[in-house]
């Protein structure tokens, strides 16, 4: 009886190793795809968020920051949605489906 406990437990630990190391973990760190030698500044999702809802933007969701300091993400402005990008120095552009 003992030994089949321990042959189960050791079975079990097994599966659960090599499970957890056969697969990319589905969501990773936003740096990860980034250079060495790339420098993030401290621009935060809140304050580029608040700086589209002083443009004028509403339902912002989806933000994400690159490797180049540059925020991208969805937003609607006068009733219509668009892919928005906040520059390093602030400026607030649409990125065009083309």
């Amino acid at each position: 009886m003992m030994t089949r406990t321990l042959a189960f437990a050791f079975a079990t630990a097994l599966v659960i190793a090599v499970a957890g190391h056969g697969h990319p973990p589905l969501v990773g760190p936003a740096w990860a795809a980034c250079d060495p030698g790339d420098k993030l500044d401290k621009t935060t999702l809140e304050q580029t968020r608040q700086k589209l809802q002083k443009a004028g933007y509403k339902s912002i969701h989806d933000l994400r920051k690159g490797c180049d300091n540059t925020w991208h993400g969805k937003a609607s402005k006068d009733g219509a949605e668009a892919s928005v990008v906040v520059l390093p120095d602030g400026t607030i552009v649409t990125e065009s489906a083309d």
